[in-house]
Order: C-alpha cells, then structure tokens, then sequence
C-alpha cells in the first residue's frame, strides 16, 4: 500500500522496500519545507514497519521564476533541510536529481533491504483490535489559515471566529508535526505488535482508514469515534463550509501520523511510551470489529482539541 516491497531473487529472504514522493512547498521556511519532504517520504517505510531506512535520493525541481538571488538562498536551504533530516533517520542522500520547473517542487525517494521479519504488511488486523493515531490532524487548515491572513477576502471569512495569533500557534504547531519523524511510531509498532499499519495523507483519515480496511485478509470494519485535531481548526473548518471536509474526514494531511491496529492492551501501553519518547502523544481513536472490509467515522465523534 505505502511501499514497493520487492523479493530479491539472488538473495533469499530479503526484500527491497522502496517509496517515492514530492509535494509543493507549503511552509514559508526553506529549511523546514526540506525537513518536511524528507519525513513526508520516510513516513512511507515507517508505515510498512520499517524502521531502517538504508539510502535516500532527493528529487528537486528549481522554479524558473526565481530570480538568481532566491535561488542561491531557498536550494541550499531545501537540501539542507531534507539532508538533515535524512541524517536523523539514520541515513544519508546519496544522490538524486535537479530540474528546472515552472514550480518549485521536492521529494525524494527512499530504499531499504529488510528481512520479513523487518516488515509489518498491512493486512493483519482482527476483530477486538483498536484503531491508534500518532500525529493530530488539521495541518491543511492551519496552512491554509495562515496564508489567508495576508488576503483580506480570505480572512475576512474566518476573522470572525478565530484570531491571528490562534493561526499563527496552529501553524507552528502543524510545522512541527509535519516535520517529525515517525521512527519510533514504527518502532514501537513491532515492540507492542501491532498488526496493520498505514500513514495519513492527501486522502484524510477516513479515505486512507478505507484503504486499509480494504487491504485486510479478515473480514474487519474500522469505526472511528475520536479525531485529534489541531486546536482552533475545527471552528475554522466549519467557517468556509465543505471546503476541507474535516469532520468527514477527508481532509487532507501531509506527512502525517501512522494509522494502525493493535491490541487494546498494547495500545494503551503504544500511546503511554511514545509520549515518553517523544513528548508528543498518540490516541486510540477506533475499534476493529468485523465487518466488510468497510471504514466509518461516527456520527458524532469525540473532538480532541490538541
């Protein structure tokens, strides 16, 4: 689903895991968007349980309507950025390609050699199981939102219900969710066993909670009856309508939390240790129960403003 996994025939027992991504810059700060692409590909290993990645190729397209000086002083910044957090990951970007573009776009691509034991295939989850998330939602909102302050009819439709430094904090706050690393949520996916595992991007939580839901081997239903989401963002969702669907779920995220399933005893220890490890919590935010491969968000479910 997240991942190519490939068996390699003149090694056995070994498979190549492969992911490749690129988006739009969608944060003002060079660097932070390159650390942002870099966690945005890894996030697909990670979700395949994969926790080593073994090399990385960064793909870059210059924009053309930069002048020279822009140039000389967002690329550095952008490569910085993606290296660096490359090096968090535990590897290094050995190589990749630069183009010119109408748009400036980054991503990358990421490889691993694993063992089966190394991988956790998306297709395990039984009914009695829990849904966990790693990450809160809400990021195209508060992006958007932030843009819209410097565009008066934008803002004029939300400045009613909500403020500039309550922006302002939601931005800041999904930066730095989208810039994390989902290492050590893939990490603790194989200590507390964790059967299914996907991560949250352009289809919302519910559109990528159906394709997990399809991918299983049991007959199995997700419901979803908890959305954490980044204070502030559902009143701003409410405010322009059906524009982001969020409380439907289909809003969408950008290097976003691990979605899984597990037991409900290992989860509660899941969400209790990766606070503790990261400072940032996790929620159990759905149940498995059997049904037809079907994913559903209740209808009224518990908001975590986070």
């Amino acid at each position: 689903m997240d991942a190519s996994v490939t068996p390699l025939p003149d090694q056995v027992g070994l498979s190549l895991v492969q992911t490749t991504d690129f988006f739009y810059p969608l944060v003002d700060d060079p660097y932070l968007q390159g650390r942002i692409a870099c966690a945005n590909v890894l996030s697909d290993l990670y979700a395949m349980g994969v926790v080593n990645c073994h090399n990385m190729l960064m793909l870059l397209a210059i924009s053309k309507e930069f002048t020279e000086k822009e140039r000389d002083v967002v690329v550095p910044l952008l490569m910085q950025g993606f290296q660096d957090t490359a090096r968090e990951a535990g590897c290094l970007v050995t190589g990749g390609q630069t183009v010119l573009n109408p748009w400036c776009t980054i991503g990358g691509v990421a490889s691993s050699v694993c063992n089966k034991d190394q991988i956790i295939l998306p297709q395990g989850a039984s009914a009695g199981e829990v849904l966990v998330l790693t990450k809160p939602l809400g990021t195209q909102i508060a992006v958007n939102a932030h843009q819209w302050i410097a565009i008066k009819e934008r803002w004029e439709k939300i400045s009613a219900i909500t403020t500039e430094d309550e922006v302002k904090a939601a931005y800041r706050s999904a930066e730095l969710s989208m810039a994390r690393l989902n290492k050590v949520g893939a990490t603790l996916m194989h200590k507390h066993g964790a059967t299914s595992a996907t991560d949250v991007t352009g289809f919302g939580i519910l559109g990528h909670a159906r394709n997990l839901a399809e991918n299983q081997v049991k007959s199995v239903k997700f419901t979803i009856h908890t959305l954490p989401i980044i204070a502030n963002m559902t009143k701003i969702a409410s405010a322009v309508g059906n524009m982001f669907q969020l409380l439907q779920g289909y809003s969408a995220e950008t290097s976003g939390g691990l979605l899984l399933s597990i037991s409900r005893s290992s989860a509660e220890k899941f969400c209790k240790e990766i606070e503790e490890m990261e400072g940032c919590p996790a929620w159990i935010i759905g149940t498995v129960d059997e049904g037809d491969r079907e994913a559903t968000i209740v209808e009224n479910p518990t908001i975590l403003q986070v």
